[in-house]
């Protein structure tokens, strides 16, 4: 069996002798020169799936409002319905004036100039300090320092309506007497009616709304140490307050505070 032989590798086959006169050659050729580098071909970019679900959204929108568009447009118009205007109605007969009357508000119980309605300083009395001893308007802030809390006195009387005040202040004897008429707004004349309330009171009159007090022990002025007794006489009429205060150095008559008000409500009834 013959074999066919095996060509040498290249790396064992000698270099071939050169003839005798050739020159010489270099040991080595030179190394070609490299090929310059060519820039390298950008990859194509794949298609992002934000891009193309926007670019989709946008697309089908634009495509959907110019479809409804051109529905839209190829409809007929719908008329609108009628206008209508209820017309006035008068009744058929003359209007009875009593009738009228009767169903209008009713007007108010007190509307005029409250300092008329006061009573006046008897004779022989004097002035009580700086109040004023004839009838006089007084204000919501001069009402509100004849209490011992007047900053809450006074937020309380600006929130329940209050309109107008007017009092008289006068000095007899051992007495110091004052007499209020404090007037609230048409729709709060309720709060006229609370100043009666929360006190035990004993009727002045048979038709009076609200009655009066008198304290069997002292109590102190504001920020003093002056001790006096005190008598209270409150009543109410439509959206006025009326409020009597007598002060004392030592325990009153009822009597006292009971002529006054009785005779402060008989002017406004």
């Amino acid at each position: 069996m013959t074999t066919d032989p095996v060509a040498p590798s290249p790396v064992d086959v000698p270099p071939p002798t050169p003839p005798a006169g050739a020159p010489d050659l270099p040991s080595a050729l030179p190394k070609a020169a490299p090929h310059p580098q060519l820039p390298a071909e950008p990859l194509a970019r794949r298609p992002r799936p934000v891009l193309l679900l926007v670019s989709g959204l946008v697309l089908g929108a634009v495509t959907g409002g110019g479809v409804g568009y051109a529905i839209q447009a190829n409809r007929p118009p719908t008329p609108l319905p009628p206008v209508q205007v209820a017309l006035p109605a008068y009744p058929a007969g003359a209007l009875d004036p009593a009738v009228a009357a009767a169903a209008a508000p009713s007007p108010l119980a007190i509307d005029g100039d409250l300092r008329k309605l006061l009573l006046t300083a008897p004779s022989g009395s004097t002035a009580w300090g700086d109040y004023p001893k004839a009838p006089s308007w007084v204000t919501v802030g001069e009402v509100a320092e004849h209490q011992g809390n007047s900053s809450g006195v006074f937020m309380r009387l600006n929130g329940r309506g209050f309109r107008r005040a007017a009092e008289v202040n006068w000095k007899q004897d051992e007495l110091k007497i004052r007499v209020s008429l404090i007037q609230y707004t048409s729709d709060r004349a309720a709060e006229a009616y609370s100043r009666t309330l929360g006190l035990t009171l004993e009727p002045f009159a048979p038709d009076a709304n609200g009655g009066y007090t008198v304290d069997s022990k002292p109590s102190f002025f504001s920020e003093s140490t002056e001790t006096f007794y005190l008598a209270t006489a409150l009543a109410q009429r439509g959206t006025v307050a009326m409020q009597i205060e007598v002060f004392g150095t030592r325990p009153m008559s009822p009597e006292i505070v009971k002529d006054l008000a009785k005779r402060q409500w008989e002017r406004l009834v």
